[in-house]
């Protein structure tokens, strides 16, 4: 049992640093002069910052809540690590490779962290799920 409170500790842990760098975060900062630049220095139009500030919360928000289908959950998870990657190459490209480039890379990693314990805990609960069936039908 301690691993699956420890899995829990981690997944939830995670989940959250993502949730507040990719959702609260943007959401409150989007509109300053700083982030727009920023958009601008990469090169995208400024309605693509604002569109991905959008799908960022949208997407945080599928990840934190746990009445979010799977599905809905796995296409977050999808959209993030693009969105990791891509920013990484769009820093490389734009200035070098240098830590700015990486950072991108340290949340793929803690989004990884978070996707890989979900997983683990899934499958924890619908083994206990099965295990508890096949219980019931030997009791019966």
């Amino acid at each position: 049992m301690k691993t699956l409170k420890t899995t829990k500790v981690i997944y939830w842990a995670t989940t959250i640093i993502i949730f507040l760098f990719e959702g609260v975060m943007p959401a409150l900062t989007s509109q300053t002069e700083l982030a727009k630049q920023g958009i601008q220095h990469l090169g995208y139009p400024q309605y693509f910052g604002n569109a991905f500030v959008i799908f960022k919360v949208l997407g945080t928000l599928a990840l934190i809540i746990p009445q979010v289908p799977n599905r809905v959950k796995e296409w977050a998870y999808a959209g993030f690590a693009f969105d990791f990657i891509f920013a990484s190459i769009s820093i490389t490209v734009v200035d070098g490779f240098s830590f700015m480039s990486a950072f991108p890379l340290i949340f793929l990693g803690i989004l990884a962290a978070s996707y890989i314990t979900r997983e683990k805990m899934l499958r924890n609960k619908n083994a206990s799920v099965t295990e508890n069936h096949n219980t019931y039908a030997v009791a019966r």
